[in-house]
């Protein structure tokens, strides 16, 4: 497959979602709408290296297609990365952005009749907050969703009142859980709340999006609750 065109996008708005995180709404002049798919990603040519492979990062978008030529990405500060800290120090409101894409095949299948969870942590959500606000634009029914999104922090937490109201709204579960903190909510990780939610074996698909360690207890967790591999879908970051 031949690779997309780079394009130029403009950063129209920064928005600071945590400490460490930000929320970068990227506009592209010259087209009238931007189509991609709930759950691919971008690629940023950042001026940062000499060599073009060394410029790369990739992310996820966050924002669900809407028909216009807009979308947002999620991003978090690595304190000893170049790219992040390019975007943080040196990105203001207006600056322009090399990137291409939509890419990735990371994408909710058509399966009505299965449960659907969504497991992440961190800047993991990025994916899964463009499936949910996809399926609440198209007027499906999002009651066989669960969304389990693993912090340290109750200050890590990313989306946080706009998926607690999403939720409640469009019926969707929404398990936000600390590993760090004791609050309200879930405490610990991710992997006991979809264990208890599986505990009698739904018929289920499951989709991963994190840093390789949670994905890869979760893959053999998962496997070893019965299911079939064909039905855990993950996108790794970092």
């Amino acid at each position: 497959m031949a690779l997309l065109p780079w394009q130029k996008g403009i950063i129209e708005e920064i928005i600071q979602e945590t400490a460490d995180t930000r929320r970068f709404r990227v506009s592209i002049p010259g087209i009238s709408q931007f189509d991609f798919k709930p759950g691919q990603f971008v690629t940023l040519d950042l001026p940062i290296h000499e060599k073009a492979n060394k410029r790369w990062r990739s992310y996820s978008i966050a924002s669900a297609p809407d028909g216009s030529n807009r979308f947002e990405l999620i991003i978090v500060l690595d304190k000893q990365g170049l790219g992040t800290n390019y975007l943080f120090h040196e990105v203001k409101p207006g600056t322009e952005l090399t990137f291409r894409g939509p890419q990735g095949v990371f994408l909710l299948k058509e399966q009505p009749e299965k449960q659907i969870f969504l497991i992440c942590t961190g800047t993991g959500i990025a994916p899964f907050r463009s499936m949910l606000l996809n399926e609440i634009n198209l007027g499906k029914d999002c009651s066989r969703f669960h969304l389990i999104f693993g912090c340290r922090h109750q200050s890590d937490l990313l989306y946080f009142e706009e998926l607690k109201a999403l939720s409640l709204q469009h019926g969707f579960k929404y398990f936000p859980a600390l590993s760090r903190e004791t609050w309200e909510g879930k405490t610990g990780y991710v992997h006991a709340i979809y264990e208890e939610l599986c505990a009698n074996k739904p018929d289920a698909a499951f989709y991963l999006c994190g840093w390789r360690g949670m994905i890869d207890e979760a893959r053999e967790r998962i496997v070893n609750m019965g299911y079939d591999k064909i039905d855990v879908h993950f996108e790794i970051y970092g």
